[in-house]
């Protein structure tokens, strides 16, 4: 073993190789003696005797829990923290991981050996473009958003006025790491790698949180004006006007690029002292070329009949929902046009997971953190969606439909249930298949272990797929990527007709529903953004 590695290059847990599902090709007897010696060497053992994560994660659960509670308590009693805490706190975090963001891209340069494994599944080319659009969006949001606190300076804190110059630069250089070392394994150092991830992880979560309370704070007002509070408003340049709307518009990308940030970080800091296996890699085929040359037209043209006419709907519910005589109008294009595609999107879904079924492909083992993540985030992110869907039929339940409005809105709720359920089995199902290997019989009595030291016969790799089925496959995922993206762009720039003409809103109460709401929407956007991600990860791998 190199004298000059860190002690404790081979992990113990559950992502990294164990003596019960080891990662690489190596005996089984080599894997207990280099164990066991690195136990020796490695003095943080004595400490952290369950897992070598364990100091970092309880650090950033607890900065995690104090800012939330920072957060909140400034919400709900903004009088009670007067010498604005939260955004201080914010900055605090901010400059730290800025500290350790810049040196390790410093070390990283110097020390090229620092990354001996590469997790090839981390950072795909979908999820780097959408986070590079997501940062230079927010970017220039950044500009309006200066433009707007200096044209009300007077009534802003000071925090708040510098937060922007800070959260500009950490967004920066956070983009550039992400770029540039989202693969990376880190195997030295790593004590204070794992640190300094989790406090980046820590403060995108917290500028998140901060965000998304931002957001719900300019839909209080908007909605709320009947309450006549004072609030610090813009003068009557057309300036500053400008700067207010455009940092209206753009404000949800800012929203989704944490989430993806952090996400992208959480894969990293898992991926610390990570070893990966000689067949890890797999090849990656540009998304673009797979289009231009794989032959797929009917999932390209029915998508974009999909995205012609939700830009249509959008935009005339923008102007309809502005005229009082209207709204009921903009209403119902929404509804009309969720409750058209919704069926269409469910039914790809199902053909998609009768072909899975029927191609019979074996499933990848081994420990993978960033396909695990992604499955979490699948589902974690349509409890958003499923939760106001489930609310919004109790609300039926309790008061009736009463009206057209309520049965489409009742409609809408269940058609978002099927349609959930079925994308997220499809997704998953496609994100565990191996792209080579299929597999025969199957025998559940065999371990992960002896899966990959003795390689067992009921795995055998064959043709990848069959042409029809492939085809089938890139078809159905095309038309659900665009699908999603104009489901996400629609709530996205603000369309929540749920919120003001829901069931829910009747049943529940105004306060009640428009937390819940609040809670909801934000998740149901990233769940769309992350379901085209993962849908074209599918449709490379077909």
């Amino acid at each position: 073993m190199s004298t000059d590695r860190d002690a404790g290059d081979l992990e113990l847990d559950t992502v990294c190789g164990t003596p019960e599902n080891p990662t690489s090709d190596e005996p089984l007897q080599s894997l207990d003696h280099h164990q066991t010696h690195e136990q020796e060497l490695d003095p943080v053992l004595l400490w952290v005797p369950s897992g070598r994560r364990l100091i970092s994660g309880l650090v950033g659960l607890n900065v995690v829990l104090l800012g939330t509670a920072l957060v909140v308590g400034e919400n709900f009693n903004p009088e009670g923290l007067s010498h604005q805490e939260p955004e201080v706190f914010l900055l605090v975090l901010m400059g730290i991981s800025l500290i350790w963001m810049f040196w390790y891209l410093l070390w990283a340069r110097r020390h090229p050996d620092i990354s001996p494994h590469r997790d090839h599944h981390a950072g795909g080319v979908p999820v780097i473009v959408a986070l590079l659009l997501f940062a230079a969006v927010s970017l220039l949001l950044f500009v309006f958003r200066v433009g707007y606190l200096m044209s009300t300076r007077e009534c802003k804190p000071t925090a708040t006025l510098i937060s922007p110059f800070m959260e500009a630069p950490f967004l920066t250089l956070q983009t550039y790491l992400l770029w540039a070392h989202s693969k990376d394994c880190i195997h030295k150092h790593k004590m204070i790698t794992r640190s300094g991830l989790m406090m980046i992880l820590s403060t995108d979560l917290l500028l998140w949180l901060n965000a998304v309370t931002e957001d719900n704070i300019h839909e209080e007002i908007e909605l709320g004006k009947r309450n006549g509070n004072s609030t610090c408003q813009c003068n009557a340049s057309a300036a500053c006007l400008g700067f207010r709307k455009g940092f209206e518009i753009l404000f949800p990308f800012n929203i989704e690029y944490y989430l993806m940030a952090g996400c992208l970080i959480y894969v990293m800091w898992k991926n610390v002292g990570r070893i990966t296996g000689p067949d890890h890699h797999v090849t990656e085929k540009k998304t673009l070329y797979i289009v231009c040359t794989g032959g797929i037209t009917l999932g390209l043209v029915f998508g974009g009949l999909v995205l012609a006419a939700g830009v249509t709907a959008f935009v005339l519910y923008q102007v309809y929902v502005r005229q009082p005589e209207f709204r009921l109008t903009a209403f119902f294009i929404f509804y009309g046009y969720h409750l058209v595609v919704m069926p269409i999107m469910s039914l790809c879904s199902l053909v998609g997971l009768v072909v899975q079924r029927l191609e019979r492909r074996a499933r990848e083992v081994g420990p993978n953190p960033s396909r695990r993540l992604d499955v979490v985030l699948l589902m974690a992110a349509a409890l958003g969606q499923l939760a106001l869907s489930y609310f919004s039929v109790v609300a039926a339940l309790g008061i009736g439909t009463n009206g057209p409005l309520g049965d489409l809105d009742l409609s809408y709720s269940l058609l978002s249930l099927l349609e959930l359920i079925l994308q997220n089995i499809f997704i998953i199902e496609g994100l565990h298949r191996h792209p080579h290997l299929t597999q025969e019989n199957k025998k559940t009595d065999i371990s992960l272990l002896e899966a990959k030291i003795s390689a067992p016969p009921t795995v055998q790799e064959q043709e990848a797929t069959k042409p029809w089925a492939k085809r089938v496959r890139q078809e159905i995922c095309a038309f659900l990527i665009l699908s999603n993206i104009m489901l996400w762009l629609i709530p996205a720039f603000g369309v929540h007709p749920q919120f003001e003409n829901g069931l829910g809103k009747e049943f529940f109460g105004f306060t009640t529903w428009f937390i819940m709401m609040n809670l909801g929407q934000p998740l149901s956007v990233f769940y769309r953004m992350h379901s085209v991600a993962a849908l074209t990860e599918l449709l490379i791998s077909a």
